[in-house]
């Protein structure tokens, strides 16, 4: 894991002080790695780059390269097949010398990462899923990339952007999309063998992910469930971690308890104060970069529950991406104002497609916010791919639309029957968390004013009058134009 930024001329010299500049950049994101800080200044005074590693995984993560261009800067972790002792930088840049841009096809993992050729330009790619962020923006013939939007605010006022998912871009050629890495994976059969077959690759997925790992986050549904039970057959000393909120628990403490008795392991519980929440809601939307009501209430959850992993582990396994896969999020997929199978598809789809900008935003910027590893087995290229050659109608099923119908299938077995048949909630609201951010936002500003004050500045409306406070909060720390980076997680808003 890493922070990686840049300041990169593209038509003569620049100040010679980027390498302070640079610096300064990734001192903003230092949450993302603060072990070994690598700075390199291109000849010519054409600018500086750099990154902060963090290490913290079992194996040195190196993430630069940058003693010859093409200079390589890397963020994330590969599973690619490769000779023994072979870093994922060593994999990178050999993929790179062989296959110039197109290398980014044959990556299996979650990255995002730069390169500067001799001539300057420079090549942003990040993978298909996107949980690890990247953004750029340009000011005269100067370009700036970083992880995180934060890292550009002394440089790039306006039209700053976030590099999709997907996405190839060149300063010098503009943005392109590259094809996927796209794994083999068995043939849809009947339904039994289809949940038969999505259990054996979300084994195989925890499996390739549990070296130095020793924690799961528990939220007590059904995704994070199966996550620990998994992962308690390749680590049977596994802790497991909750966070709920104090005054007022939502049924997610009772369910994690539920399944860690199930399980007997051992069991740690962030029980999060009123004063936790109103403390953290200017940090939390420095960290998130966003003012999106859901997002700031899942990265408040998330992050107590990050900052009680830290006291005992480095690494931890997360349940996201199964909703946005299988058909979880009830609220929207099951909206009366969809009509038809055709529509739930779409909007699927769609939900899939946005991730990066809210759920695995948040995920992402929680737990790096503590200094915490978090590998997603669901994110597995090979799951990913095999979800979505499974039916809508099999992901929610029935005449009582059952959500994530066959993951349940696939592990009913495993699992206590009442988190096999939980009903999905909002980690937020089954934290308990969104009832009582209504109770202390409307202690600082008044629900009425969001009559007077209905949309933000560039145009996004506001969902309730939380996000008018969480907005003014926006505004303290980032230029204005950065809140069209803002986008809506629950699209019915």
């Amino acid at each position: 894991m890493a922070s990686i930024a840049g300041i990169i001329s593209q038509h003569g010299r620049i100040s010679a002080n980027c390498s302070r500049q640079v610096g300064k950049m990734l001192k903003l994101m230092r949450h993302r790695g603060e072990d070994n800080t690598v700075i390199r200044t291109l000849t010519d005074d054409r600018g500086a780059l750099g990154a902060g590693e963090i290490n913290l995984t079992p194996s040195t993560t190196h993430c630069t390269s940058v003693d010859a261009p093409p200079y390589i800067l890397f963020d994330g972790e590969l599973y690619n097949e490769r000779l023994e002792g072979q870093s994922d930088l060593d994999l990178v840049q050999e993929y790179y010398e062989k296959y110039d841009k197109k290398c980014f096809s044959r990556l299996d993992g979650s990255y995002s990462c730069a390169v500067v050729e001799k001539d300057e330009e420079v090549i942003l790619a990040r993978d298909h899923v996107g949980a690890r962020p990247l953004f750029f923006g340009s000011d005269d013939t100067v370009f700036y990339f970083s992880s995180e939007m934060k890292g550009l605010i002394d440089h790039v006022k306006f039209n700053v952007e976030e590099l999709p998912p997907g996405c190839l871009y060149s300063s010098k050629k503009g943005m392109t999309q590259f094809e996927p890495f796209v794994p083999d994976i068995p043939e849809i059969e009947d339904i039994q063998g289809t949940a038969r077959v999505l259990r054996e690759l979300l084994i195989e997925a925890v499996e390739k992910r549990m070296e130095g790992v020793d924690a799961v986050a528990l939220s007590g549904g059904l995704d994070s469930s199966i996550v620990a039970t998994i992962a308690k057959e390749f680590n049977p000393g596994i802790k497991l971690f909750t966070g709920a909120v104090e005054r007022k628990p939502g049924p997610d403490l009772e369910n994690a308890t539920l399944m860690a008795e199930h399980l007997g392991l051992e069991h740690h519980i962030y029980l999060i104060s009123d004063s936790d929440i109103t403390d953290l809601v200017p940090d939390a939307i420095w960290y998130l970069e966003s003012f999106d009501e859901d997002c700031i209430s899942g990265i408040l959850s998330n992050y107590y529950v990050s900052k009680i992993v830290k006291e005992h582990s480095n690494l931890v396994l997360v349940g996201e991406g199964a909703d946005e896969l299988f058909g979880g999020y009830r609220m929207v997929l099951k909206n009366p104002r969809v009509k038809s199978e055709e529509q739930r598809e779409t909007l699927a789809q769609k939900l899939v497609e946005i991730a990066y900008n809210t759920a695995l935003r948040r995920l992402d910027r929680a737990w790096m916010a503590n200094g915490v590893v978090y590998r997603t087995p669901y994110l597995d290229t090979k799951v990913v791919a095999f979800s979505q050659a499974i039916p809508m109608a099999w992901k929610i099923y029935g005449e009582n639309q059952v959500e994530k119908f066959i993951l349940r299938e696939a592990f009913r077995d495993m699992l206590p029957e009442k988190i096999a048949n939980r009903e999905k909630l909002r980690f937020a609201m089954g934290t308990g968390m969104d009832d009582v951010m209504d109770e202390l936002v409307a202690e600082s500003i008044d629900p009425e004013e969001i009559k007077q004050r209905s949309k933000a500045a560039y145009g996004l409306p506001f969902a309730s009058f939380k996000e008018l406070y969480y907005y003014d909060e926006f505004l303290q720390l980032f230029p204005p134009s950065y809140e069209k980076q803002t986008v809506r997680w629950d699209p019915f808003k």
